[in-house]
């Protein structure tokens, strides 16, 4: 209970741009878990169903890549599998498997200095209430600046956690790539032989 009391409590102190900036960075933060999430989940889905067609294409246990794969659409709209039509699945492949990563990188660029806007406007209102008083001391400065420096800490953390999932997810679509690639060049060997 402690903890519910120190958040209200410091809402209840926090100017009304504060408590936006904060608003703002825990929008930010959903955002990123939900892109990270729904992104994560859909790659490793998608790299472990290229796994197993590319397995079995290099067992030699099928000449072609399996229904389910990112491939089958395009190869099932030619006779003959070549370069090109490859080149376009496994782009639009990657093309959708990126998606979101804009988002993530926007966010790790941008909540550090949304939540340093926060922190200096709560500053600048600290230190214009305090020339009102007689006496300030260090003992009434501190809390108030510490206080203020939330807004950073969160933006901060908000950045630290988009940029190590748009790290994550960037190296899943790499993988993604690699595999459908790699199926790509065994399926056009076969062709030559």
């Amino acid at each position: 209970m402690g903890i519910f009391s120190s958040l209200f409590a410091y809402f209840d102190k926090s100017s009304a741009i504060t408590i936006f900036v904060l608003f703002v960075l825990s929008i930010y933060l959903f955002f990123v878990l939900w892109i990270f999430i729904y992104r994560y989940f859909t790659l490793r889905s998608k790299i472990s169903i290229e796994e197993r067609s590319m397995k079995k294409i290099y067992m030699g246990r099928s000449k072609t890549v399996e229904k389910d794969s990112l491939l089958f659409t395009f190869l099932s709209k030619v006779l003959i599998p070549n370069k090109a039509i490859f080149s376009a699945a496994i782009n639009s492949a990657v093309k959708n498997a990126t998606g979101g990563l804009t988002a993530l990188s926007i966010i790790a660029s941008t909540s550090p200095f949304i939540g340093l806007f926060g922190t200096v406007v709560a500053i600048l209102e600290t230190f214009s209430s305090l020339g009102t008083q007689n006496g300030t001391s260090i003992a009434i400065v501190a809390p108030a600046i510490s206080e203020a420096l939330v807004a950073t800490a969160a933006g901060i953390a908000v950045a630290t956690f988009a940029y190590s999932f748009h790290l994550i997810l960037k190296r899943k679509a790499y993988e993604l790539n690699l595999l459908l690639e790699s199926q790509s060049d065994l399926m056009l060997s076969q062709k030559v032989q």
